[in-house]
């Protein structure tokens, strides 16, 4: 067996060999061909190398898994948020990504409102689980920041310093939570392709670290890289971890108007972690892997048949999901669409969802 191998890998050789030599013989585009082709091999094993050993590295290190949980995206569905939440404690889920919009916390000028959040803190330390606290302007679901509405009438240097006095009520209501695990800062902020967001200071996420780090120096500031976004992190502020979004099945309103399939494998995210953990030290998580369907054409999933949800999330796709979340390496995820499983049990009568979430999360 060994020589049969040893006389395949041998004509292997020989063959690639001559492939080489006759196209770059053949003319200029074919040699740029071969060392396009090259430069591409050559990349391809670097990154998977450093995948791989990003993977072996964090093999002893035990998994979190998680849900980002949001009320208002419960409500949107017609669900009571207590209920889904409730529910998603009792299938097992241990920790949650919890958000403070600025726009439900603070709707009226000058007058806070914190008892959404206040249920969500009380309901997750009674299961004992923890919390990831989002801050900041930019936070998870569309229209990714969430202003109050008396802010539109004021200029920037009015409504900034009254978003840094909301993130400081935040964090001195929550900060000595026995629940809270670490915060995270904005939410793909510099990411200005996604979103109803016009404001991209980097002096403000500054100011915003800075105001965490004064107030509650004690627990981790997370900060989100974009959704499959291969540039390196060396601004500042430098948090103490960074997190990645990844979305592999998107409905492309632009340019095909179809489904998309992105082609990234799951090493390379396991790159993306590898190569930062080198560099900068500091670990990544995945803070968004999705786990819910994406409407075609703009609608909102109540306005989606199951049968089109289908197309994009379904009990196949979703423990593809997992699986795919964990092969990356990183060992604290959180999936995205967890209130729609719940949706689609309760309003749809179609569990398959449900009862893969409830598998991953107490093997039941």
């Amino acid at each position: 067996m060994l020589n049969k191998l040893k006389k395949y890998f041998k004509l292997s050789k020989n063959l690639v060999l001559r492939l080489f030599v006759y196209y770059w013989r053949s003319g200029i585009w074919q040699k740029f061909v071969i060392i396009f082709i090259i430069i591409i091999t050559i990349l391809s094993i670097f990154m998977y190398s450093i995948g791989e050993w990003y993977i072996q590295s964090q093999s002893n290190i035990p998994l979190q898994l998680g849900v980002s949980f949001i009320p208002d995206y419960a409500t949107s569905l017609g669900l009571n948020p207590e209920n889904t939440m409730a529910a998603l404690i009792k299938i097992g889920v241990k920790h949650f990504r919890l958000v403070s919009y600025w726009s439900d916390g603070e709707p009226v000028k000058g007058a806070y409102n914190f008892s959404q959040l206040d249920w969500e803190f009380a309901m997750a330390q009674k299961a004992h689980a923890t919390i990831t606290l989002t801050l900041g302007l930019r936070q998870p679901r569309w229209p990714e920041c969430h202003a109050p509405a008396w802010t539109a009438s004021e200029p920037t240097q009015v409504w900034e310093p009254q978003l840094y006095s909301y993130m400081a009520a935040v964090i001195n209501r929550y900060k000595n939570s026995p629940s809270l695990e670490n915060y995270q800062l904005e939410n793909e902020y510099f990411l200005k392709g996604f979103g109803n967001c016009t404001n991209f200071s980097r002096n403000r996420l500054i100011i915003e670290d800075n105001l965490i780090k004064r107030l509650d120096p004690n627990h981790p500031i997370i900060i989100g890289r974009s959704n499959n976004g291969i540039g390196f992190p060396i601004g500042q502020p430098q948090p103490n971890i960074f997190s990645i979004s990844i979305y592999r099945r998107v409905w492309d309103a632009n340019v095909t108007h179809r489904y998309l399939e992105y082609p990234f494998p799951s090493w390379y995210f396991a790159f993306l972690a590898g190569i930062q953990k080198i560099f900068l030290h500091k670990n990544m998580v995945i803070d968004e892997m999705q786990a819910e369907a994406w409407p075609p054409n703009g609608q909102t999933i109540p306005q989606t048949t199951l049968n089109e949800q289908n197309k994009s999330m379904n009990s196949k796709s979703l423990i593809a999901s997992f699986n795919f979340a964990k092969n990356t390496g990183m060992k604290s995820i959180d999936m995205w669409g967890a209130e729609y499983w719940y949706y689609r049990l309760v309003k749809l009568h179609d569990p398959s969802l449900w009862n893969v979430a409830k598998k991953e999360f107490n093997g039941k």
